[in-house]
Formats: structure tokens, sequence, C-alpha cells
């Protein structure tokens, strides 16, 4: 019987570089093929035995976890912000692909879930609402910086509107410089339009899926953000606690600490040094962490019970920041609650005994 190989896949637009190491973790074998999915498949055919292969979450991850799934025994889509050994000495897509194979053998990679659960038209509706967004408070932000350039005072939203586009573009006195406002106008618009579209379809799209109900029922979530939610996280059996959504949300706080233990009197003792907090964990999705940062800001001044825990911080000492920090953990944890158990939302689970 043949045993287990370890396959590391450095990928690129036209061609993978392979590296193959065997059940005692020796280089058995090197090869460039063509980024092609009959060439991918044809390679790992020939190969014998249990294959466990990994490659770095980019561009065509999800292209090429669809195909090599149901051909490998253990596949994993690695992050590449957590592949430090890649950065060390000489590189090529050779030794990365090495180095790769090397990080399986070992069980030291980090792995990117993917798994759809029938949320890919979701999924992609989210991106494309989530870019469109984008896009449109950078322009937004072109328009300001074309008056704040010629000091004429812009505050508000008043700028953006078609009603007072007259009276605001007669304001800029130097032709060129009105017509690129003018083009960033025209920009505007055109997203404004396509970006009511998008949201008409993702709003269409989450209701096919049931929780979508429940989550936008939770104070500051409503039906655009439970869709992203559900695109963003597709399920909550991802995470064990609410402590593993709030590393993957950008929500766990960092501590480091050292020396943590002592010798007195020749007793073991625990030191009584404070431990040191560096702030949110930065390996996170940052459009998850976005969504309950904005829902908490939301929820911290509409009234309901969300806004009574946060005026409760307050009442505490507590400073807004921080306040809002808590609350966006606890709307979290609640988000969780309401869709592994299949419930509404309840006020209740505000306490901290059951958030």
């Amino acid at each position: 019987m043949e045993g287990t190989k370890y396959i590391g896949m450095d990928v690129h637009k036209d061609s993978i570089s392979i590296a193959v190491l065997n059940s005692s973790g020796k280089l058995v074998m090197e090869s460039i093929i063509e980024t092609k999915a009959t060439t991918i498949l044809e390679f790992v055919h020939g190969l014998r035995g249990s294959l466990h292969l990994t490659f770095e979450e980019g561009t065509w991850a999800a292209w090429l976890y669809d195909l090599l799934k149901p051909h490998v025994t253990k596949l994993v889509v690695c992050d590449p912000r957590r592949n430090g050994y890649l950065k060390q000495g000489s590189k090529s897509d050779r030794i990365d692909a090495r180095k790769l194979a090397e990080l399986l053998y070992s069980n030291m990679l980090q792995p990117v879930y993917h798994g759809e659960h029938g949320v890919r038209s979701l999924k992609e509706l989210a991106r494309s609402y989530m870019t469109i967004t984008k896009d449109q408070a950078r322009v937004m932000t072109r328009v300001k910086a074309v008056y704040r350039s010629w000091a004429i005072p812009c505050a508000g939203k008043q700028v953006y509107g078609q009603r007072h586009r007259l009276e605001w573009l007669g304001k800029i006195q130097e032709p060129g410089v009105r017509r690129r406002a003018e083009f960033y106008y025209a920009e505007l618009d055109a997203l404004r339009s396509l970006r009511l579209v998008v949201r008409s379809e993702l709003l269409l799209e989450s209701k096919k899926h049931n929780v979508s109900t429940l989550l936008s029922q939770i104070p500051s979530i409503g039906p655009i953000r439970a869709a992203l939610l559900i695109a963003l996280l597709q399920t909550p059996d991802r995470f064990r606690t609410k402590r593993q959504l709030w590393a993957y949300s950008g929500l766990a706080i960092e501590t480091h600490d050292s020396a943590e233990n002592q010798y007195v009197n020749g007793q073991l003792q625990r030191s009584k040094k404070q431990t040191s907090i560096r702030g949110l964990n930065s390996n996170h999705n940052p459009d998850l962490k976005n969504l309950f940062k904005s829902a908490s800001a939301v929820a911290a001044v509409k009234t309901g019970p969300f806004q009574k825990f946060y005026a409760a911080l307050i009442g505490k000492g507590i400073k807004p920041e921080m306040a809002r920090l808590t609350l966006a953990r606890k709307i979290a944890a609640i988000t969780l609650i309401v869709w592994k158990r299949g419930v509404s939302f309840d006020a209740r689970y505000l306490n901290p005994q059951t958030a």
C-alpha cells in the first residue's frame, strides 16, 4: 500500500510549481505544470496513496478548491499571512512549493475556510455590493476633495445631491476643475444606480436562506447586514465559541506576557506583573469587523436594548470607544446564538451569563 504524500503547490497565472514529499518527509518529486484544469487533474491522478495537498489563499483558491477537493484525501487552503517560513532565505516558485509541502507535513499551516453551503450566489452578490459601496465612498471623497482644493466649504451631504448640484458647481470658477467635478458627479450617479440594483438582488437572494429572517430581527443588524453575515460566515458551525468568532472578526484582544512564574522561598508562584494588552488582533476579516463595528455604532444611539446596554457601560466609567467595542462583541455573540440555535432575538441574551 502506498503511503501518504504531501503536496505543496505554488500557483500562478500561467504555471504551478509542485513539490511532493513522501510519508517520511523526503522530497520525491518536483514538477511545473500549466495552470489548466485538465493538466492539474492528470498530475493528481498520476500520484498513488493518500494525498494531502495545500496551496495559498489567493485569486485562484476558490476555483482550485472546487476542482481538487473530490480528488484528494485532505486539502488545506492556507493563510499566506501566517506563512513566515516562506519569507526566509532565497525565494523562487520551486522553493515556495517545497516549503509549503514541508509546512503541510509538519502540520504547521493555518487553514482558510472554504465550503459554500449553498451560498455561492449570495457570496458573489455580497462581494459586488461591498465593492460598489466602497467605490461610491471613494468617489464621494473625490468630489469633496475638488471643493476643498479651492477652499470651498462643503461639510455635510448636500454637496452630493442632484437638487443643489448646479449651485455647487457654480462655486467653482475654473472651467477645467468644474468639468472634473462633473465627471465625478456622473460617476457617483452611475454607482448609486448600480448599488441599488445590486442591493435589490442581494436582498432577494438572501430570502432563500431562512436564517436571514432571524438575523435581521437583531437590533441594528437588519436585512442588509443579515445578508452580508450569511455571505461572509457561510455557516456558524465554523466557530465553536464566541471567542473564535471575535478573533475572526478582529474583535479579540491580544495580550503579551513573559516571565509569568517565579520562585519565592523555594516555591513556584505566579508573577504579579500585569499582562500587557496590545490591542485587537490584526489577522481578521476586515469586512466582518466593519459590519459589527457599524452595527455597534448604530445600536449605541438607537433606542432599544442595545442602547441601554451601552448606556450602562458608560455609566460604569468605561470609555465610549471601549463601550462600543464591548457592544460589538456582544452583537457578534448574539448573532452566533441566534444562528446556531435557530431562535429569535431575545433581550435576555444581553445578560453576561447568556452571551
